[in-house]
C-alpha cells in the first residue's frame, strides 16, 4: 500500500529548462535538490510567509539531511509537478517530504526529502517555534 502524502500539501509547477539537463538532455542529479528547494519556498509563500520572513522572526532553517530516489528520467521542456508537504516534526527539526510527477499526476519520477533543523542566528539550535507549526496545520 503506497504511503499516504503529508497535508497539507503543495504543488509547484516547473518546465525543465535546457540548462538543468545534462549532455543527454535529462534533467541533472542535482537539481532535483533545488526543485524540492523552490517547492518549499513556494510552499511557504502559499501560507502568507517567505523563507526571509521566517529568518527575520529569528529562525534559520539550514538543510541537515537530503535524499532523493531517481525512479524515471526527466527530460528537457517537460513541464512537473513537484509535491510537497511536511511529514514530521521532532523538537528542534522538520521534515518535508517530495515527489516529482507528470501533470496528469501519473507517472512518478522522484521522491525525497530534506530534514531543517531549527537554528537561532546565531547558530544555536531551537525548539521549532509554535507559529512555524501551525502555519502548516
Amino acid at each position: 500500500m503506497a504511503k499516504e502524502f503529508p497535508e497539507p500539501e503543495f504543488r509547484y509547477h516547473h518546465f525543465v529548462s535546457y540548462g538543468e539537463t545534462d549532455a543527454m538532455g535529462v534533467l541533472y542529479n542535482a537539481e532535483y535538490l533545488h526543485l524540492f528547494e523552490r517547492a518549499r519556498s513556494f510552499a511557504m509563500r502559499q501560507l502568507g510567509m517567505s523563507y526571509a520572513e521566517v529568518e527575520k522572526r529569528g529562525v534559520i532553517l539550514p538543510v541537515r539531511e537530503a535524499s532523493c530516489r531517481y525512479r524515471k528520467p526527466v527530460t528537457y521542456d517537460e513541464e512537473i509537478i513537484v509535491r510537497v508537504g511536511v511529514e514530521q516534526w521532532k523538537k528542534a527539526s522538520m521534515r518535508f517530504a517530495y515527489e516529482i510527477r507528470s501533470t496528469d499526476m501519473e507517472t512518478l519520477y522522484a521522491t525525497g526529502m530534506t530534514e531543517h533543523a531549527c537554528v537561532s542566528p546565531e547558530g544555536r539550535v531551537v525548539r521549532c517555534p509554535d507559529w512555524l507549526r501551525d502555519m502548516f496545520r
